[in-house]
């Protein structure tokens, strides 16, 4: 699977900075348009139980998580590193410097934890009422 179509389209969202919000695959393609490929992890990240540091605020919360692929590191150049994965401090979340997206490797629509990842969805409708 390819995706090439869908990353020429992320491309031209991104270049007309629409705001986006990207998980999980979206996270992983708006890092591929960008020129950032991911990389294949070594132990893929399955199940509900994964913790994940905000480093905004400190807090750790709780995700659901099912995907093998990682955004690499070198997204720094590009985008503020927002979560990191507690298990093996791989990148779950960023905010692109560069246009009004953000995203998240994990899937906070599931919510394992007590609404933990709620906020995010707040960041994205104010990244909409800015547009």
């Amino acid at each position: 699977m390819s995706l090439q179509q869908e990353i020429g389209e992320i491309k031209q969202l991104i270049g007309a900075k629409i705001p986006m919000f990207g998980i999980c695959l979206g996270h992983q393609l708006l890092s591929i348009a960008q020129g950032y490929p991911t990389y294949k992890l070594k132990f893929g990240h399955h199940g509900s139980n994964h913790p994940v540091k905000n480093l905004e605020t400190n807090a750790v919360e709780i995700t659901a998580q099912n995907h093998n692929y990682c955004v690499p590191e070198a997204i720094e150049n590009i985008a503020i590193i927002t979560h990191r994965n507690l298990f093996d401090n791989t990148i779950e979340g960023v905010r692109y410097k560069n246009a009004p997206i953000i995203s998240v490797q994990h899937h906070p629509e599931s919510s394992p934890g007590p609404k933990e990842s709620h906020y995010i969805f707040k960041e994205f409708v104010k990244l909409l009422e800015g547009f």
